[in-house]
Order: C-alpha cells, then sequence, then structure tokens
C-alpha cells in the first residue's frame, strides 16, 4: 500500500490548521481540522472553489442560525430544523459540497446561544483558518499536476489493454487472470475519465495557454475514446469469436491486425509525446485493415447468416483502427500548430 499525495496532503493540513489554532489561541482546533479536511482537493481549481463554496455557506449557515436562536432558541428540535433549511438552501445554490462543515459551524453557533456574534466570528474564523490551511498545503506542496498524471494514467491504461487484446484471439490466459485483467483495465478506464475532468477543470490565464488547453483537451478525449474503443474490441471478441464458425482458421489474421493495431497504438502515444524520429511511417501494414476487410466481406458474402459473428468481430477491430487514425490525425495538427507558433 503506498500513501498517496493527497493522504498525506490531508495530514499535513490538519497538522497545519491544529497549529494555526493554537497560534491564535482559539478554544478548540476542531472546527479548524474539519474545514481543513474537506477543503484537501484533487486539484487546486477544485480546492479554491471548495474554498469559496464553503466562505459563503458557512456565513450564510452562521446568519441563519443566530437568527433562529433569537427567534425560537435552541432547542433540539429548532436545532434540526435550522440544519434542514441550511440544506436546502445550500442545495439551492448548487453548493452542496459545503454542506457538511456548514453544518458543523451551524450547531456549533446554536449550541453557544448565550455568546451572540463574536462566538459567531470567532467560529468562522476557526473554519476560514482551516481552509486557508488546506488551500496553502494544497497548493505549496506536491501541487497537482492533472495532465502530467493523466498522461501516466493513459499508458498504463495502454499497457494493460495491449496485454489484453495480444492474448485476446489466441487465449492463452487463464480464464481467472483474464477476468481479473479486464477489470484492472475497465477501473484504470473509470480512474481516467475522472482525471480527464481534473484536468478539463483546469484553468489557464493567457489567450494563447488558453488555445493550447482546448486542443490538448480533444486529444485527450480521444485517447480516451481510443482506449475505450480497444476495451469494445476485447467484449465483441469474447462475445462472438470464440462462437464464430471458421474462427481457427481466421485466427492468424484477426491476431496480426490486432498485433498491428497495439504496435499503431504504442506509437502513437509515442508520438504525442515527440519521443519518435521526424518523418517515421507508423501506419500498420495494409492501411489498417485494407485487404482485410475485402476478405472478410467476401468471406461473409458466401453464407451471412452463419458468419456474421466474425464481421461483428471485424467491425470492432477497423472501429479500433479509425479512432487510432483519427487521434494520429489530431496529434499531427496539434504538434504541427506548436511548431508554427514557434517559429514565429
Amino acid at each position: 500500500m503506498t500513501i498517496g499525495a493527497r493522504v498525506l496532503k490531508t495530514g499535513l493540513a490538519v497538522a497545519l490548521a491544529i497549529f494555526v489554532s493554537e497560534l491564535l489561541r482559539f478554544p478548540s482546533p476542531i472546527i479548524a481540522a474539519v474545514a481543513a479536511i474537506f477543503t484537501i482537493q484533487p486539484s487546486i481549481y477544485r480546492s479554491w472553489k471548495q474554498m469559496l463554496d464553503q466562505l459563503q455557506a458557512n456565513l450564510i449557515g452562521a446568519a441563519i442560525a443566530l437568527a433562529a436562536v433569537r427567534l425560537f432558541g435552541s432547542t433540539p428540535i429548532a436545532v434540526g430544523l435550522v440544519c434542514i433549511v441550511v440544506i436546502l438552501v445550500n442545495m439551492r445554490l448548487k453548493m452542496e459540497s459545503a454542506i457538511g462543515l456548514t453544518l458543523v459551524t451551524v450547531v456549533a453557533v446554536m449550541e453557544a446561544h448565550g455568546e451572540g456574534w463574536l462566538f459567531a466570528l470567532e467560529r468562522l474564523a476557526m473554519v476560514f483558518s482551516g481552509m486557508g490551511s488546506a488551500f496553502a498545503v494544497n497548493v505549496l506542496l506536491f501541487p497537482p499536476r492533472p495532465r502530467r498524471q493523466f498522461t501516466e494514467q493513459v499508458h498504463q491504461a495502454f499497457d494493460q489493454l495491449s496485454l489484453l487484446l495480444r492474448t485476446a484471439i489466441s487465449n492463452e490466459m487463464k480464464e481467472q487472470i483474464h477476468h481479473e485483467e479486464k477489470e484492472k483495465l475497465h477501473d484504470m478506464l473509470r480512474k481516467l475519465d475522472e482525471r480527464y475532468r481534473l484536468f478539463e477543470e483546469e484553468r489557464a490565464v493567457t489567450k494563447l495557454s488558453k488555445l493550447n488547453q482546448a486542443r490538448q483537451l480533444i486529444v485527450s478525449k480521444q485517447m480516451i475514446k481510443t482506449l475505450q474503443k480497444g476495451a469494445d474490441l476485447l467484449d465483441v471478441v469474447e462475445e462472438h469469436y470464440f462462437s464464430a464458425p471458421g474462427a481457427l482458421e481466421w485466427a492468424k489474421e484477426f491476431d496480426h491486425q490486432i498485433e498491428e493495431l497495439t504496435k499503431y497504438h504504442e506509437h502513437i502515444l509515442l508520438k504525442a509525446e515527440d519521443k519518435m524520429k521526424p518523418g517515421v511511417s507508423i501506419v500498420p501494414d495494409e492501411q489498417l485493415g485494407g485487404g482485410f476487410e475485402e476478405q472478410l466481406v467476401d468471406y461473409w458474402s458466401d453464407e451471412p447468416e452463419e458468419r456474421k459473428r466474425l464481421v461483428f468481430v471485424g467491425a470492432a477491430l477497423l472501429e479500433y483502427g479509425y479512432h487510432l487514425r483519427r487521434l494520429e490525425r489530431l496529434i499531427e495538427q496539434v504538434q504541427q500548430r506548436t511548431d508554427l507558433r514557434v517559429d514565429k
């Protein structure tokens, strides 16, 4: 088990929040520590947004709590009703992520109803100190780098996909192991989607960087889609290939096509990182299935109903190839525009 950066930063943020609370002589560091825990997020943008939401929500919650104490007192029923109102207000303002900490503030304010505004301000100061501590830790220590992390996860997902595709037709892997490895792949793809959303949330400062980020997002989205099409090919092979009449006589050809496509996919990822020599052709044999496609259509046309399963596999394979070609073109366009900008 490894300790991730977010786990480490959460602990450091709590420690810093407690230290600041003691420095400012707050009666208890608990609220500041809780605020720090809620504010740590996987990206700087989310951390900043969370801090702003918490700030607004806690101000509103404290105001509602003080007004409720004056009007209805601090009976258990009153506290419960105020919590319901605060939850509804936060949901209305689309600040659901701030509900937990806001309720802590509401209960703390209503619990000490005799203290008045000074107590409320002190509690808010505790919350803000915790949020500030967490934001400082998130920005200054191991700041999240969604783009680099996204690239690393793309390579990990491709390695997993390549392993499964290369053994799909030959069926060499044990069923249990294959199932486990496939689950790992799907888990990687889910995490990749999450990482893409973090990458998408990054805010560029200049117009040029915004344009560059938009291009990178398009390429990144296509990277995910291409990996997904590779995973879809795996599913189609499992569902149709082994039940298809004549599968054995096509095994070598399908195996060759998959081998070519996975190698092509690998070269595209290297090209995306500018690791390929200029002018090197990475398009696989037969232009991604030109001759293969004709052979498969001829084979299918003789007995369409019986041989359609192999056509399904071939269609999934060709779709994977199509998205690979599209990914390569997008990468080339981005790199060409980057080169033109450098020349200028």
